[in-house]
C-alpha cells in the first residue's frame, strides 16, 4: 500500500537537517580539545556523536577538510531514529568515496545533489542507485564483505533486526519498477493535505514563505523560480539539461497508518515540503564571489551554490587541498588547482587517480536506532564524546544520563528552530521553519537550554558560521 503523509510542512521523517553544513573540528570547543585521549597508533583521537544528524552532511563536511587541521584520529558516532535515513547517509559516503576514475567531480557532486534533494531524478543517477543497492544488500548481510569494501564503516553495532530493515530498503531501491514509489502524486497529495483551501494560491504562499520568512532569517540567496519549482514538484536541483522522470526511491519511508480500524503498512513521503534542501549546502560559502549581489538582489542562486560548496568538499577529500574554482573562462573540463601555501600537500597522482578515495584517519560508526538514552550504559561509552550534536528533532534525547558519556569540557551543539545570537535578544522570525510560530521557536531554545542545563552543560556561544542556526555549550567541571 502507497499513502500521502500528513503532518505539518516540515513532515514526520527528516531527510535533511534544518541547518548548514558545519566542520565539527572547528566548532569543537579548545576546552574539550585538551581533553581528547591518544590512540592506539599515537594520534589525539577525536570522538564525535551525531544525534539526528540524518543527512552526514556534518561527517562530510568535516571528513573532508580535515587536511586543515592539525592530524587526529577522528571517530563519528552516528544514532538516527529510522532506517532509511541510516541507509541514505551509506549512500552519500559511497559516493563520496568514489574513485575518480569512476566518477570524475563534476558528476559526483551533481549526483550527490540529485539523490540528497530531488524528487525525481535523471536516469543516469537511478542506474547508479541501483548499482550501489545492489551492494549495499551484501554490505548489510556480509560484515566481512562491507570491511572489505567500505573500511570506513562499522556496522558492527546494529542489531540483527535493523540490519534486515536495511536489507529490505536495499532491495526496495533496487527495484525498477517506477510505480512502486509514485512520487509526482505522493508529492501532490502532501501538498494538497498541507494547503488545504490554499492550494490553488500555492505559489503566492511559496513567495510569502521565502521572502517573509526565510530570506528574513539569512537564506535570501533561495530565489522564488527555484524555490517554488521545489515546493510544486520535489525537484530542488536541475543541474543539467535532461528529463527527471525517475522517482528517487531514497525519499521513501514507511508508516502504519490506520484502514478500516487496522494498522497497515504503507509507504510514502513524509517528508519535508516548506524549507528544501537548500540550507545545507547553499546559503553560505567561502567563496565570496558567490554571494555578491547586483541591485540587492544574489548574483548566484542556491542551487549554483550548493552545486560550488559540494565540488569543493569532494575535491578537498581527494586531492587533500582547497579548491580554487576555474577562471572565467575554462578550456574543456574545469579541473580544481590546490591553493599555493596549503599546509596539507596533495596526495600522489597515481594514488588520487587510480585508487578509491581514502578518508585519512577516520572511522564512522552506526549505532542501534534510538539508542542515546542506553549509552550510558555500556562501559565503552562512558567519558567518551569530546562534541555531542543534537539535531532539532532529537532535543529530547538530551537527558541527564548524557554527562556520563561526555568526555571532560565537552562540547554540546544544539540545532535551532530559530537564528539566534548569543548575548543578544533572541532574533526576530522562526528560523528556517517556516510553519513555526515566533512563541514556539523561542519556547524551543529554552526547552533547549533547560535540558543542555540539566546535563551539566552550560551556554557557551553559538558556532562560527554565517548563519547562525545553533546554540553551543561546554560541560562544566564537577558535571
Amino acid at each position: 500500500m502507497t499513502a500521502a503523509g500528513t503532518g505539518t510542512g516540515f513532515g514526520t521523517t527528516t531527510w535533511w537537517g534544518f541547518s548548514p553544513a558545519l566542520d565539527l573540528q572547528k566548532e569543537c570547543l579548545e576546552a574539550s580539545l585538551d581533553h581528547v585521549c591518544q590512540s592506539e597508533e599515537g594520534l589525539s583521537e577525536l570522538n564525535i556523536l551525531l544525534v539526528g544528524s540524518v543527512d552526514g552532511r556534518h561527517v562530510l563536511k568535516t571528513m573532508c577538510q580535515a587536511h586543515r587541521w592539525p592530524q587526529r584520529k577522528i571517530n563519528f558516532y552516528i544514532v538516527e531514529n529510522n532506517p532509511e535515513v541510516l541507509a541514505r547517509q551509506l549512500l552519500f559516503l559511497s559516493l563520496a568515496l568514489e574513485p575518480q576514475e569512476k566518477m570524475g567531480l563534476q558528476e559526483k557532486s551533481e549526483t550527490f545533489l540529485e539523490l540528497l534533494g530531488n524528487s525525481l531524478m535523471r536516469s543516469p543517477t537511478a542506474t547508479y542507485l541501483q548499482e550501489k543497492s545492489d551492494i549495499f544488500i551484501r554490505l548489510a548481510t556480509d560484515p566481512d564483505f562491507q570491511q572489505c569494501y567500505l573500511p570506513v564503516l562499522d556496522m558492527a553495532g546494529l542489531k540483527f533486526k535493523e540490519r534486515d530493515q536495511l536489507e529490505g530498503i536495499f532491495r526496495f531501491w533496487l527495484h525498477p519498477d517506477p510505480q512502486a514509489f509514485p512520487i509526482v502524486r505522493l508529492w501532490d497529495l502532501r501538498v494538497r493535505q498541507y494547503l488545504g483551501t490554499r492550494y490553488d494560491t500555492r505559489n503566492g504562499v511559496s513567495d510569502w514563505d521565502l521572502n517573509m520568512k526565510l530570506h528574513e532569517q539569512g537564506a535570501s540567496v533561495i530565489n522564488i523560480r527555484e524555490y517554488t519549482r521545489w515546493r510544486d514538484t520535489g525537484v530542488a536541483f536541475e543541474l543539467r539539461e535532461g528529463i527527471y522522470d525517475t522517482p528517487n526511491k531514497t525519499l521513501a519511508s514507511g508508516r502504519l497508518l490506520r484502514l478500516n480500524g487496522d494498522r497497515v503498512p504503507a509507504r510514502g513521503y513524509w517528508g519535508d515540503i516548506a524549507t528544501g534542501p537548500y540550507i545545507l549546502f547553499g546559503i553560505e560559502t567561502e567563496e565570496q564571489s558567490l554571494l555578491k549581489t547586483i541591485n540587492g538582489v544574489p548574483s548566484k542562486s542556491a542551487q549554483e551554490i550548493s552545486l560550488h560548496n559540494v565540488t569543493a568538499m569532494f575535491h578537498e577529500l581527494a586531492a587533500r587541498a582547497r579548491y580554487i574554482p576555474p577562471g572565467p573562462d575554462p578550456k574543456g573540463d574545469s579541473v580544481a588547482t590546490p591553493v599555493p601555501g596549503d599546509a596539507s600537500q596533495p596526495q600522489e597522482q597515481s594514488q588520487l587517480v587510480h585508487g578509491p578515495i581514502s578518508p585519512g584517519d577516520v572511522q564512522i560508526h552506526f549505532l542501534p536506532l534510538n539508542s542515546t538514552p542506553q549509552l550510558h550504559c555500556k562501559n565503552q561509552y562512558q567519558r567518551l564524546f569530546n562534541l555531542l550534536y543534537f539535531s532539532c528533532s532529537m532535543i529530547h534525547d538530551l537527558t541527564p544520563e548524557l554527562q556520563l558519556v561526555s568526555a571532560p569540557s565537552a562540547t554540546l551543539i544544539v540545532e535551532l528552530t530559530t537564528k539566534h545570537l548569543w548575548g543578544e535578544p533572541m532574533a526576530p522570525g522562526t528560523g528556517f521553519l517556516p510553519d513555526l510560530h515566533k512563541d514556539q521557536a523561542n519556547a524551543f531554545t529554552s526547552r533547549a537550554t533547560a535540558l543542555a542545563a540539566g546535563a551539566g552543560f552550560q551556554p557557551h556561544g553559538v558556532p562560527s558560521g554565517q548563519h547562525p542556526a545553533w546554540m553551543c555549550f561546554q560541560l562544566q567541571e564537577g558535571a
